[in-house]
């Protein structure tokens, strides 16, 4: 089959495309590298079922040239940093509602049938049940990312009964592994590279989250592609326990051989529209016998061995 997987370049994308790769099938990458590093596509580009095009999501014209004879459409490129929505309130909007539906507008010139989409489990907000599920009452939004995302959604549900299109939509928590470059390990990693004897933590460190390794979370979404049957399905992907900020930080310095002092910013939010629970039931993808391979603590330690391995990934922020 022929994939375009946009944001090929990112962190989840790189790690798709080189699945898809040694599966077999042919990928047509795109990305605009406005975050995207080359370094993470070394291996795709020295493979002959592999095109790379440098174009922007928000570009219709180079996105609808991209897709031609495609089967598929991964659609990853988005702006994934919920912290800093407040500050650049339009940057949500464009990027990932606009550009979603540039991507479903390409894929009906085209006649591209079936769309992967990866969603958020911010888009739960601040939900009253946990684990929570897909069916979970729709929620007030509390971000600017969530609430992009919920439109990308909707736009995909549209899209699908509209035009007759297949969508699989994936609600992801927090993801960690190889060629991750942002997120809280990221962060308190910089710091303590820094400076190893203190560690500013945002909010109480009792937030309590949940996380899953990229190789399992790609996994994942391979599995539910083949099995979507559609015309929209949705899954929440994630691992079947959570953790809070202080046992995070508990394994990174024992990781790391640390014992720095903590000081704590307070709240029980780090940032506006930071959820102080995000816990998903996942049994909905779990049916189809996927379950994740390692544990939240397993895929802190490959992320931290990611990081001290490509130092160059924390000097570039």
């Amino acid at each position: 089959m022929k994939y375009l997987v946009t944001g090929c370049a990112g962190f989840v994308g790189s790690n798709l495309t080189d699945r898809l790769l040694a599966d077999g099938h042919e990928v047509v990458g795109y990305d605009n590298f406005s975050t995207g590093q080359m370094a993470f596509l070394s291996q795709a580009l020295d493979h002959k079922r592999f095109r790379l095009v440098r174009g922007d999501v928000l570009n219709l014209e180079e996105l609808t040239a991209a897709a031609a004879g495609a089967d598929v459409v991964m659609h990853l490129a988005a702006n994934a940093d919920v912290r800093f929505g407040t500050e650049h309130p339009r940057r949500d909007l464009e990027q990932n509602t606009i550009a979603t539906w540039n991507v479903l507008e390409s894929m009906r010139q085209g006649g591209v049938k079936q769309i992967g989409f990866s969603s958020t489990g911010s888009i739960y907000g601040e939900p009253r049940v946990f684990p929570t599920p897909e069916d979970a009452p729709f929620p007030v939004q509390t971000s600017l990312y969530g609430a992009s995302k919920a439109a990308g959604e909707a736009l995909i549900a549209a899209y699908c009964a509209g035009f007759g299109m297949r969508g699989c939509i994936f609600r992801f928590v927090s993801i960690l592994g190889e060629r991750y470059s942002h997120g809280h390990v990221f962060d308190f990693c910089k710091q303590l590279r820094e400076h190893p004897g203190q560690l500013y933590v945002l909010g109480d460190g009792r937030q309590r989250k949940s996380y899953l390794y990229v190789q399992d979370c790609v996994g994942a979404m391979l599995l539910a592609m083949d099995r979507c049957s559609g015309p929209v399905d949705v899954f929440n992907l994630g691992t079947d326990e959570f953790c809070t900020v202080d046992d995070s930080i508990g394994w990174i310095t024992g990781h790391m051989g640390l014992r720095p002092a903590l000081s704590y910013a307070g709240g029980e939010r780090g940032w506006i529209g930071d959820s102080p629970f995000i816990f998903l039931d996942c049994a909905k993808i779990r049916k189809l016998g996927w379950a994740p391979k390692l544990t939240i603590k397993q895929g802190i330690e490959r992320t931290l061995q990611f990081l001290r391995d490509n130092p160059w990934v924390l000097d570039r922020r």
